[in-house]
């Protein structure tokens, strides 16, 4: 089913906003976490066929989804906060207008419960893909001095959820122990042999680096999902003979101010992708997937 695939993908071509013009409603820019539109279709395309069925349990404003429409597969998402799961079924339906031939639909809910959620797809996905919160908020929209002339620093678009509920406000243990379960969770709505894939980047707390592509590694093998690949999703392009930059304000500021303090820590250029399989037979148990409580 899947190509042979290189260890890096050229995935940061073209600046996210540019990749999402007139494909998504215009409101989609408000979410601060989207996963980039050429990571989700370059996922789908290698590791599904048209008519299989495509699920994002953290789908934000649906981007897994849409993507997976516009290649002809069916998708299914869920989604913890109400506003951008009304945005997602927004995109769905512009995907649609669009000439999409895919169907779609999203889902209102915990996710940690999702074989409660849905459980018309037991054993029925071909691909999850996925991406975990890193926070309550993201730096968002940024204009600075420069941008605008004006002292100080503008933010807007950077907080996704006010929620105490959500993952997102969770510590790091917290939040690894809810998305091992999301994953177990996800293995059963896998058939066997499907593909969990999770996009994911590590991030600096008070100036130290967090390997969260690590953490994420382990708890999906806790999950009962077998590693098999890991890829590098560029988020900056390729020119002739150099790199285009596309690091935020705030990543450059920080690793200059480092950078004055003798640390040489540098902008993050890539995403990891990190690719595991449902095993084949029923032999390997999947710890944790029989939860069934609710929120």
């Amino acid at each position: 089913m899947a190509e042979v695939t290189s260890s890096v993908w050229a995935t940061g071509q073209q600046p996210s906003r540019v990749q999402r013009r007139g494909r998504y409603v215009p409101e989609s820019m408000r979410h601060p976490g989207k996963m980039l539109p050429s990571i989700a279709a370059r996922v789908i395309a290698t590791y599904s066929r048209p008519g299989e069925l495509v699920v994002d349990p953290m789908c934000g404003i649906g981007t897994t989804l849409v993507e997976a429409l516009h290649l002809g597969r069916h998708a299914t998402g869920v989604e913890y906060e109400e506003r951008w799961a009304r945005l997602a079924v927004a995109n769905l339906g512009h995907a649609r207008k669009k000439g999409a031939s895919g169907s779609g639909r999203v889902v209102a809910g915990d996710s940690r419960h999702i074989g409660r959620l849905l459980p018309d797809l037991t054993g029925r996905a071909a691909l999850v893909l996925t991406s975990p919160p890193y926070g309550t908020y993201t730096h968002g929209h940024v204009r600075s001095t420069r941008d605008t002339g004006e002292p100080g620093v503008r933010k807007w678009n950077h907080h996704y959820s006010a929620n105490p509920g959500n993952l997102a406000h969770q510590p790091l243990p917290a939040l690894l122990e809810g998305f091992s379960r999301i994953l177990a969770g996800c293995a059963e709505l896998l058939r066997p042999g499907g593909v969990a894939a999770v996009t994911v980047r590590p991030y600096r707390v008070r100036g130290e680096l967090v390997d969260l592509p690590g953490q994420v590694h382990r708890v999906a093998e806790q999950a009962g999902l077998v590693f098999e690949d890991r890829i590098a999703c560029l988020l900056c392009g390729l020119g002739e003979g150099h790199l285009l930059n596309r690091a935020s304000f705030f990543q450059l500021h920080e690793a200059r101010k480092a950078w004055a303090r003798g640390l040489p820590v540098h902008a993050i250029a890539h995403e990891d992708l990190l690719v595991f399989r449902r095993p084949q037979t029923p032999a390997t148990a999947i710890p944790g997937a029989g939860l069934r409580d609710s929120r």
